[in-house]
């Protein structure tokens, strides 16, 4: 039972850690003249990509189960 409850503590004080941890290491800083911080960051390109990927292996998933289910039809 000591042994749960230490492992317990150890997941538990991690996990606050981990959850916790990265809202003060990602804070934003201020900035000097009090302008705002203009994040450029295109992410069309990237996003298209990965929802193209996606449709593509909709869609070989989709024709394996429907050869494979053709076969045991046979």
């Amino acid at each position: 039972m000591k042994k749960n409850s230490k492992s317990l503590v150890i997941f538990c004080v991690m996990f606050f850690l981990m959850t916790g941890l990265p809202a003060f290491v990602m804070a934003q800083s201020v900035l000097p003249d009090g302008g705002a911080v203009d994040p450029d960051a295109p992410i069309d390109g990237g996003i298209s990509l990965l929802v193209a990927a996606g449709i593509g292996y909709g869609v070989k998933k989709a024709r394996d189960n429907r050869k494979k289910n053709l076969a045991n039809l046979l």
